[in-house]
């Protein structure tokens, strides 16, 4: 059991664009944030991510002992420089494939192996519950954006927009008291956001991603494709919902015949265009925007969505937060509150009917 009051917990992340493992520390009694701790990054190797995208798509019942263990090995190295501190973990693997529609998600990687690794209670395996129960199982951060429009004190409404692997958006009113209340959250993958551009720059070039967008800002974003791009039946549907990785292959595929620069600024005007067509599903406008993951390092990105998007967008730095470590933070979050047995997601987040904590909690 965990104990009452502010504990120190430990948060890791390994997203979508397959880059690597982030680790942060949160102090946090469940509920609100109480302070921020050190944070650590550990890369994957080429010869890593090459296991982990030959992985991609696979379910729990296929072979995936190889992906697995990369995952296990990375998180287990990076978690253990934090010592002593660490009172629980939150652990949420790497998402191979996501298939709420059939009610079904797979993020590999062993909980409780790291639990006997580490020495801590280990909370992992946060999305099936929910999928299992008819939600989308994604997002999963909005809960913490909660707490931290509460902790930034921000006007509402705000709204959060994670341009990882996958775009979600969080729009969230911080005047409710709880972030499982109706009307306390709307959230949703927007659409593709770095995934395509990175396997396109890493196939194309080698390189891992388009170092701030300058790739895109040489090249001229394809019109016709966009415009097919746009006629995705997505983008019409009403949240929640939420996407796989690799949900607009079509894209990817259109974008084979353009030239490096044409290509790569193609995929990121679709990135924009996506967060765009996502704006009429919010309640109400936000008056602010604060991006995190690491799109918002992509210049070419962060220019787009500022004429696109009728209010001011900044990084979340401008509030004061770490974007780069923000969904290792909200794996801490989320162990705690899954520890406490209180809500991860609701209907607003994920659809699901009523609020439910997900997770399993694995002990040394």
């Amino acid at each position: 059991m965990l104990k009452a009051g502010v504990v120190t917990a430990l948060g890791t992340m390994s997203g979508t664009s397959l880059d690597g493992v982030d680790a942060a520390i949160l102090q946090t009694d469940g509920h609100h944030i109480h302070g921020f701790g050190p944070v650590a990054y550990r890369a994957y190797s080429a010869e890593e991510q090459t296991i982990l995208r030959a992985h991609l798509g696979r379910w729990q019942s296929d072979d995936v002992a190889a992906a697995a263990r990369v995952v296990e090995d990375a998180h287990i190295a990076v978690m253990r420089g934090f010592g002593e501190q660490v009172e629980i973990a939150g652990f949420h693997g790497q998402t191979l494939a996501h298939d709420p529609e059939r009610r079904r998600t797979h993020q590999t990687g062993d909980g409780a192996r790291l639990a006997t690794a580490l020495g801590v209670p280990v909370v992992w395996d946060f999305r099936s519950l929910d999928v299992q129960q008819g939600g989308q199982g994604a997002p999963l951060a909005p809960f913490y954006h909660f707490a931290l429009a509460k902790w930034i004190g921000a006007e509402p409404p705000v709204a959060f927009l994670n341009m990882g692997g996958v775009g979600n958006l969080t729009w969230v009113d911080p005047t409710f008291d709880v972030p499982e209340a109706d009307g306390a959250l709307i959230a949703f993958d927007t659409g593709p956001a770095n995934a395509p551009i990175n396997d396109l720059i890493q196939k194309r070039t080698g390189a891992p991603f388009d170092v701030g967008g300058a790739l895109a800002a040489r090249g001229q974003a394809h019109d016709g494709i966009l415009a097919e791009f746009a006629t995705n039946p997505y983008f019409d549907r009403a949240p929640p919902k939420s996407l796989d990785r690799d949900a607009f292959a079509a894209l990817v595929a259109a974008v084979a015949t353009l030239d490096d620069a044409d290509a790569a600024a193609t995929l990121t005007r679709a990135a924009v265009e996506a967060v765009a067509s996502a704006m009429p599903h919010c309640p109400t406008a936000p008056a602010t925007i604060y991006v995190t993951g690491g799109g918002r390092h992509n210049a070419a990105m962060m220019a787009g969505l500022g004429d696109v998007l009728n209010c001011s967008v900044f990084p979340v730095e401008k509030a004061g937060l770490d974007g780069d470590m923000l969904e290792a933070q909200a794996f801490a979050y989320l162990a705690v509150r899954v520890a406490l047995r209180l809500p991860t997601t609701a209907r607003g987040t994920t659809g699901i009917a009523a609020p439910v904590s997900g997770g399993t909690v694995s002990k040394p």
